[in-house]
């Protein structure tokens, strides 16, 4: 028997299906505003113990930033909130804890409420090309970040420790094709973020060619030029190079600063890897501690590293031997030495 169905219910159900039309149509654009906001971060923890110094109340530890408290020790929380629209969008990046407070160090806004912003910053995609930044955003220079998830080795080179961490400004970055890009930036004196206060401002640069980048920096009389690479030497082995040199006008202190990090796949899940660096400092800059009549010093750091993942989790087991030209470190009767051992384990999560 043919079913017929009447015209007064044909309109009944077009009608239902154009008043659904707009509901959908923004029930799919709230989601996919939700699909470009993301929150992310990590959390981070560690044991360090020195092999040849004393720990506990007369504990030291290397010259450079982050992972230099003995025992159990926090490193940070950092929480990013981003919005990744299709022309627009902005990052805020919070860090609460001891690794963030020392990459913070010259923030007012830390000393002032105990807040640390990290980075804070909106970007315009002007074009396909073309890309402006403004606010506070981590430093273009080096191979290093302060993120220890985004670092192979958990404690941090001298290189890292004593180029800028962050830059408060506007830069623009350009895809030039062909695997090449730029970068220019006016920014404040390094590393103060919510305020100027000097008058004075920073300029910045980059060129950029399939994942090397040499990088320029000038600020309130230092001048700093650093190359930043690395290359798949095989699809298990790869090889990551930092190169930098600093000085400062009217004998206001230098480095020159060289790192390898070569690292090796071992499983999925397994990774171990060296980082070799030597650094050098002239004029009493003071990185090292200890230094000559000249005002000369120097310090080989080799840290040996171990990476496993464990689902979000990663565990790094690490050595650090830190061998300098002047008898920077204390051995474990607190005389005066040169070199320093020292092992730690860090946990790191990433959500």
């Amino acid at each position: 028997m043919k079913t017929i169905i009447s015209t007064k219910y044909i309109k009944k159900i077009a009608f239902i299906a154009l008043a659904s039309m707009p509901i959908l149509a923004f029930a799919q654009e709230e989601e996919e505003a939700k699909s470009k906001f993301e929150f992310t971060g990590t959390v981070d923890a560690y044991f360090r113990t020195n092999l040849t110094a004393p720990n506990g109340e007369d504990a030291i530890a290397p010259g450079s930033s982050f992972a230099n408290l003995d025992g159990f020790s926090l490193g940070m929380a950092n929480v990013i909130a981003s919005y990744d629209g299709d022309d627009v969008g902005f990052v805020a990046d919070l860090v609460f804890g001891p690794r963030g407070t020392d990459a913070i160090f010259a923030s007012p806004m830390y000393s002032a409420t105990g807040d640390i912003v990290n980075q804070l910053y909106v970007y315009w995609n002007v074009s396909d090309n073309v890309t402006l930044t403004f606010g506070n955003f981590n430093t273009f220079l080096g191979y290093e970040v302060i993120s220890p998830a985004a670092n192979f080795n958990y404690s941090t080179s001298y290189l890292f420790s004593y180029g800028p961490f962050s830059h408060t400004g506007l830069k623009a970055d350009f895809d030039l094709g062909n695997e090449w890009s730029a970068m220019l930036a006016v920014m404040n004196p390094t590393d103060l973020t919510e305020l100027n206060g000097t008058g004075d401002y920073a300029v910045g640069a980059q060129l950029g060619y399939s994942g090397q980048f040499l990088n320029f920096l000038y600020s309130q009389g230092g001048f700093e030029v650093d190359y930043t690479g690395g290359f798949d030497v095989t699809e298990d082995f790869f090889l990551g190079i930092n190169a930098a040199h600093f000085s400062q006008e009217d004998d206001g202190g230098s480095f020159t600063g060289v790192a390898l990090y070569p690292q090796l796949a071992t499983s999925d899940n397994f990774t171990i890897g060296l980082r070799g660096e030597y650094f050098m400092e002239g004029d009493f800059f003071g990185a090292i501690g200890a230094a000559d009549a000249d005002g000369d010093a120097s310090v080989l750091a080799l840290t040996l590293t171990g990476s496993a993942t464990i689902g979000d989790l990663i565990l790094k087991p690490e050595l650090r031997l830190d061998s300098a030209s002047e008898d920077a470190f204390i051995d474990t009767d607190a005389d005066p030495t040169s070199s320093l051992a020292s092992f730690l384990v860090a946990a790191i999560y990433s959500f």
